[in-house]
């Protein structure tokens, strides 16, 4: 099979770096790409936001699947466009990817078909929305309604903290018309836990459970970032709360996504908090592979991928078992300076050649002119350990981290930690 990955990040490597291992592929093309996943993929200069120029090129090379990555393009309808010209393509159409791409319609369906979330309201006024907040306590979660590249929402540990976020995205417009429409949600306390599962309409198959660390800075804290590590399994969190999760959330949510009209074919990927009674509730939902979960979660799936891909497109994937390595994975994201504010490009790295154990997923990199490998994102890579035990993982993850150096580099020291208690 000729296979075109759409996308430049760490989670596009990983697909790449898993869709390798098949025997049924025989070669892989990635658009855009980057820096590492040209050393296993052809790389095409066609940026992710030009459907009908990838369209086209699916067509005249003769392209056998097209895998999306990312979410913008998700939301903008890029799968209909493939459809249109009976490209097989995995990924949810707009009218489905609209559960990431709009949180009031994701809050909405969840309220209607009675899925456990947090209480919330919505406003496309700020005075309203303002005035709403003033009757609230803090602490208090802030989301902007749109994709905002991970970044869109705000856990307000004070009422300050509060009203400036909303100012910001409903009047600065920080993240223009993404923050169009805000929810303000009431904060719960508890473990996080993402689970992503193959979705092909009501057939849900969940992939092994991961956790993410949002937060820039260690104990989690700092500002909210795309996620600066993970691990997979879950030792600490009982299976009976992870099977409650599917049955209570994931499975009734892709059933109703079909009831509204708007069938779900790709990866649901549930952000999940435990509060502290037991109970696990939504966060959020997104229309695609997590960035950085896809690198802990890939790396432990035993059954072929290309195999899960087709399945789902056409839509046999309820005949299809899906298994799971044992293995533990962690995941540590080395970021650049300053991110998730603004950050320099183009620094060059070092020590990708010493690396003894890990995986190293590319996220930011590019090649300068020289053909050396220079950051190009705010996260750079994902260092990615594997083992028996989470421990093992989490030590050969650090391991090789520390081993890999460009200036002003960061990354958080307590991955996984919570798994170790």
């Amino acid at each position: 099979m000729r296979i075109l990955v759409v996308g430049r990040g760490g989670r596009e490597h990983a697909i790449v770096w898993a869709l390798r291992k098949s025997e049924k592929v025989k070669h892989i093309i990635c658009a855009p790409g980057n820096a590492g996943i040209a050393q296993l993929a052809e790389c095409v200069d066609i940026a992710e936001s030009q459907f009908e120029e990838l369209a086209q090129y699916a067509v005249d090379q003769a392209i056998d699947l097209v895998v999306i990555g990312p979410d913008d393009p998700l939301a903008d309808g890029i799968v209909d466009v493939f459809e249109a010209k009976q490209i097989p393509v995995f990924g949810p159409r707009k009218n489905a990817a609209i559960i990431e791409g709009s949180k009031t319609f994701m809050k909405d369906l969840l309220r209607k078909y009675n899925i456990p979330t947090a209480a919330y309201e919505k406003f496309d006024n700020y005075e309203d929305a303002l005035a709403y907040l003033r009757q609230q306590s803090a602490p208090i979660v802030i989301k902007a309604d749109g994709l905002a590249a991970g970044k869109g929402v705000t856990v307000a540990q004070t009422m300050e903290e509060a009203e400036q976020a909303l100012q910001e995205i409903m009047v600065s417009k920080v993240f223009g018309s993404a923050g169009s429409q805000v929810v303000i949600e009431e904060f719960m306390a508890g473990q996080e836990m993402s689970i992503l599962a193959f979705v092909d309409g009501e057939t849900v198959r969940p992939m092994s459970p991961a956790q993410d660390h949002k937060p820039v800075f260690d104990g989690d804290k700092g500002p909210n970032t795309g996620g600066m590590g993970t691990y997979s399994p879950l030792p600490h969190i009982p299976q009976s709360i992870i099977d409650e999760a599917i049955e209570t959330i994931v499975v009734p949510t892709a059933k109703a996504m079909v009831a509204e009209g708007r069938p779900f074919r790709g990866v649901l990927f549930a952000g999940l908090m435990i509060t502290p009674d037991g109970k696990p509730k939504t966060v959020e939902f997104n229309a695609r592979f997590g960035d950085p979960e896809t690198q802990v979660v890939l790396p432990r799936l035993k059954t072929d991928l290309v195999d899960i891909f087709l399945a789902a497109v056409n839509g046999t994937l309820h005949e299809l078992e899906i298994e799971w390595s044992d293995e533990a994975a962690v995941c540590v994201i080395v970021a650049s300076g300053g991110y998730p504010a603004s950050y320099p490009k183009g620094l060059p790295i070092s020590g990708l050649d010493e690396v003894q154990e890990a995986i190293v997923f590319h996220a930011g990199t590019a090649l300068n002119g020289e053909g050396q490998v220079v950051t190009n994102g705010g996260r750079v890579l994902g260092i990615v350990g594997l083992g028996a035990t989470i421990a093992e993982a989490r030590a050969k993850a650090y391991a090789d981290a520390e081993r890999i150096h460009f200036e002003g580099k960061q990354n958080r020291t307590d991955i996984a930690n919570k798994a170790l208690v």
